[in-house]
């Protein structure tokens, strides 16, 4: 269970990024975050791991006051929690089975992960992830060798090398075309439907948030002005989240 209380964050210069969020997730859902940009989907994921430190409010995750805890906490806190970035986050000269194994340097010691060594489960584990996402076939190509579908799916395999109880995608399609985008969803359905995974997306598009979440929580200049079903999502709360010049298209 992840529970945000009265979230805030407040960047340098006054920038308020975050009002007074508040919402739960059970273990197991496919949550759908929406928005326009700058609307604070972004700032929202990274503050629940804290990549972004929040200003103010509570964060609790399994029972555990993410916002509270010691950056020794976090360390054993992140292992938990798989990252899935837009702009794939991939070292680019390195091989995908190396980036792939780079979600393990949490479990590792630093030592060997500084030159590259891991135990043989680990390999085993990453080529099974790569299978996941059927790349395994490019396991010793340079990453910036890839497309982009591919390597979203690198960023994929990288985070359940992870065992994550929790995905947090920031905005995993929004590079991608049509088609490779309901393909990198679809792998992200398959983990949460098979893994149990708990998923937090955000994501633009309104046909991806009605085939694939299971709910969708909405911001708009950092408040949250919708929790619901997507299919409550009617004219007006589209207009109240997205603005009442905004075309419905999805």
């Amino acid at each position: 269970m992840l529970t945000v209380q009265n979230l805030d964050k407040q960047y340098d210069g006054g920038v308020q990024a975050l009002k007074d969020v508040s919402f739960d997730v059970p273990k197991g859902q496919f949550l759908a975050v929406i928005g326009l940009s700058g609307s604070g989907k972004s700032t929202l994921l990274r503050c629940i791991n804290r990549l972004v430190e929040p200003t103010g409010g509570k964060i609790f995750w399994n029972d555990v006051d993410v916002t509270a805890a010691s950056e020794e906490d976090m360390r054993f806190i992140r292992r938990k929690i798989g990252m899935v970035f837009q702009h794939f986050n991939l070292v680019a000269r390195s091989s995908v089975l190396t980036n792939v194994l780079a979600g393990r340097l949490g479990y590792v010691n630093p030592f060997w992960s500084l030159i590259n060594k891991f135990p043989k489960s680990d390999l085993d584990k990453a080529m099974h992830e790569l299978g996941r996402v059927s790349i395994a076939d490019k396991a010793q190509n340079r990453a910036d060798e890839l497309s982009g579908g591919q390597q979203q799916r690198v960023g994929i395999a990288r985070a359940m090398m992870q065992d994550p109880e929790m995905i947090l995608a920031d905005e995993p399609v929004a590079s991608l075309d049509p088609v490779l985008a309901h393909s990198i969803m679809a792998y992200l359905e398959q983990i949460n439907h098979e893994e149990g995974v708990t998923v937090l997306c955000s994501l633009h598009f309104l046909d991806l948030v009605h085939r694939y979440a299971d709910r969708v929580i909405a911001l708009n200049e950092g408040r949250l002005v919708f929790d619901g079903l997507p299919q409550e999502i009617d004219d007006q709360k589209f207009k109240d989240i997205y603005g009442r010049d905004a075309e419905r298209v999805g």
